[in-house]
């Protein structure tokens, strides 16, 4: 890939879970040089401009000499780099390589295009420096998980790389890199920008969207197996309140039931109506959808922004200190889709009741054989239920919540990484839950006989083929978790959509 201007999430995800290398493009290496041009012009004169010559936060109005620059930059990283908790994962340290690339590219920033040019290295070569997951408060942007990723352009901190941790300097030296001496601006400029919350919001929206289309591929398996009504879904419906997410989902659950031979069988069966968790699919899955759309809209900007402080505008000579580091507008997104994803788990876990219930589903207790000797899968609703539960401690605003720093110069900030943090682990209790009710769906399935529609069946059919069904009770872990990683990889919802 070439970096330039544009960077879209399928193009973000080709690099970050698929390896595609990345190079810096001629007319971005212009654009950096301009504004690095504008930065030397104040080293060379005697304006007094914060990040360039001043101290930082509470000390803007510090002037620093000439000669201590470089020093200054240098501070700054090692001191901002003071993070706890666990190392990010790293696909979202390959995501923030690139995006803090990304928006370093743009132009603003006034670095040298060596700095830009060692971050997209150490991604090329998956060589991801260690940054603990937790001491960013979302404004500054991101500081600390961003200095613990700069530390390992000045040689220092630790490196991920060929499975093993290693001190930095080790690792570039293999790699026959140099260490960076940071220069005027340029610490500043790595660290003052929102990469953590974006990697982290972008691979969850990617995620999510997967367990969106694996929701609607659940609920219509439950609708089959409970030879539940397909007329919530019709066309007609959803267009008295066309919201475009309900609209979409619709859609997609009448095509995994097309070809049904289970609804014309009991079309007289004398049923008046469903439960709320199936018929109001396309309403509560859509509401997702929504969601999840504009999440999308919100990651394209961003994409596409310039996050660091002071901004640099070559044309005019302008050195402006403004907001855009302010993690607010991925806060807010960040908590909506905990919401959004997390009633997925908790409408999903509900069906799963109706399944395994006798007084709703008409089927044999916990979809036992010889029920009482065999509890089935009466605990695997148990599990699915503390998920639930756990996300919605899980989806409280973070956003909300605000805490003063420096000295109260930073006296607003977003919360925005507690928010994407948490919505990883919504993304992920949800593949579980999901999992359940498709293990529960393909077994209530089996006492059926009839063809559910095209793309349940199909779905059933590859279900069958990783997990066998139910005769006695047996350890049930793995089966759940085989269903999961079918789930996680789009592989079931790939095959479902394809019949």
């Amino acid at each position: 890939m070439i970096l330039d201007r544009h960077l879209d999430l399928d193009a973000f995800l080709a690099v970050v879970r698929g390896g595609e290398p990345v190079q810096l493009a001629d007319a971005a290496r212009e654009r950096i040089l301009r504004a690095r041009a504008v930065v030397e012009r104040i080293v060379d004169g005697d304006e007094a401009v914060y990040g360039v010559n001043t101290g930082f936060g509470k000390f803007a109005s510090v002037r620093v000499g000439r000669d201590q620059l470089a020093q200054l930059q240098h501070n700054l990283i090692v001191s901002h780099a003071i993070g706890v908790g666990e190392a990010l994962p790293a696909e979202v340290v390959r995501g923030m390589l690139l995006l803090r690339a990304q928006s370093l590219a743009l132009g603003h920033s006034g670095v040298r295009p060596e700095v830009v040019e060692l971050l997209l290295a150490l991604l090329n070569a998956r060589a991801h420096p260690v940054i603990p997951a937790q001491g960013s408060v979302g404004a500054s942007g991101d500081l600390a998980p961003l200095a613990h990723l700069a530390l390992a352009l000045i040689g220092l901190g630790e490196v991920e790389y060929g499975g093993a941790v290693r001190p930095a300097a080790d690792v570039l030296a293999d790699l026959g890199l140099s260490p960076l001496v940071l220069e005027a601006k340029e610490g500043l400029a790595l660290i003052n920008g929102t990469q953590m919350m974006g990697s982290l919001l972008a691979l969850a929206l990617a995620d999510a969207r997967t367990l969106l289309g694996t929701a609607n591929l659940a609920a219509a398996m439950t609708v089959e197996a409970l030879s539940g009504s397909h007329r919530p879904f019709s066309a007609g419906v959803v267009a008295l309140r066309p919201h475009p997410g309900a609209v979409t989902v619709a859609e997609e659950v009448r095509a995994f039931l097309h070809g049904s031979e289970i609804a014309p069988a009991h079309a007289n069966c004398g049923k008046v109506q469903d439960a709320y968790s199936l018929r109001a699919v396309p309403q509560v899955h859509g509401a997702t959808w929504d969601a999840l759309a504009q999440a999308g809209r919100v990651l394209a900007v961003e994409f596409a922004s310039v996050t660091d402080n002071p901004l640099i505008f070559p044309d005019t000579g302008e050195v402006i200190s403004g907001g855009n580091f302010h993690g607010q507008p991925l806060a807010l997104t960040a908590d909506a889709l905990k919401v959004a994803v997390a009633e997925l788990g908790s409408i999903s876990e509900r069906r799963t009741e109706q399944l395994l219930n006798p007084a709703l589903s008409g089927l044999p207790a916990f979809l036992a054989p010889e029920g009482g000797l065999n509890s089935g899968l009466m605990i695997a609703q148990y599990t699915a239920a503390a998920l639930v539960s756990e996300n919605k401690v899980l989806a409280h605003p973070a956003s909300v919540d605000s805490i003063p720093t420096s000295a109260n110069q930073e006296d607003h900030v977003s919360m925005g990484a507690h928010g994407a943090r948490h919505l990883r682990q919504i993304v992920e209790n949800v593949a579980s839950v999901l999992s359940v009710e498709l293990l529960a769906g393909a077994q209530a399935l089996d006492f059926g006989g009839l063809r559910a529609g095209a793309g349940v069946q199909a779905a059933w059919e590859r279900l069958r083929e990783e997990v066998a069904p139910m005769e006695r009770d047996r350890y049930y872990r793995p089966d759940l978790l085989r269903v999961r990683e079918l789930i996680v990889s789009g592989e079931l919802l790939r095959a479902a959509r394809k019949a």
